[in-house]
């Protein structure tokens, strides 16, 4: 078990870490924008969920194959890229109604649970930054260092969900005004679109 000194440095760097926008908290805030406060905490909780597939695999060593491996690295970095790139397209080439009044279509809360885990999960920096991160604040001679990694994954997990849940209530409450009519429909779609394509290009940019 990790000291309460580590637990507590661990917890004001990863504070440090996560009220800086980045593009799981874009992505959280442009799902609460376009499909409101409950769409943003599912894809808050299927993110996080996400980040548990990493937590895990940090744990296990996994990581540190796939950061060790330029293949195996660039083969999950463009799946990701791609499914993002769909995501972009496909809200960029949707329609507004016109200029009537509309209710914007709200997908169910297990697609939105579902396309958080995924857009996570198939993010392999994330895997590489909690393989690079974890382990900082680990010491072996307080016993295995892969339970210290789970201890720590698990304070990431709940600082993580608090800070990200913040974003969706506060983008979902400054959007409120806008979901009335189908010009911000289309807007909201566009800037979608936008954010998606936007996580496509970050992630060609990282490097193995």
């Amino acid at each position: 078990m990790p000291d309460i000194s580590s637990l507590a440095l661990f917890c004001v760097a990863t504070l440090g870490l996560l009220v800086v926008p980045g593009p799981a908290v874009l992505y959280i805030v442009t799902r609460s924008v376009s499909q409101g406060r409950g769409a943003g905490v599912i894809s808050v909780l299927g993110v996080h969920a996400g980040s548990l597939v990493h937590i895990a695999a940090a744990a296990l060593g996994i990581s540190a194959l796939l950061a060790a491996s330029a293949t195996a690295f660039t083969i999950v970095k463009y799946v990701g890229v791609a499914y993002l790139v769909w995501l972009g397209v496909r809200k960029l080439m949707q329609r507004g109604a016109g200029e009537q009044v509309v209710e914007l279509r709200v997908q169910s809360r297990r697609r939105l649970f579902w396309e958080g885990f995924v857009v996570n999960v198939l993010n392999p920096k994330t895997a590489i930054f909690f393989l690079a991160f974890l382990p900082q604040f680990t010491h072996p001679e307080l016993g295995p260092v892969g339970p210290q990694i789970l201890v720590f994954g698990a304070l990431w997990l709940v600082l993580g969900i608090v800070s990200d849940g913040t974003y969706a209530m506060l983008s979902s409450a400054l959007a409120g005004r806008l979901r009335g009519s189908a010009r911000a429909h289309r807007r909201l779609n566009v800037g979608s679109g936008l954010v998606y394509l936007g996580l496509a290009a970050w992630l060609t940019t990282e490097k193995a």
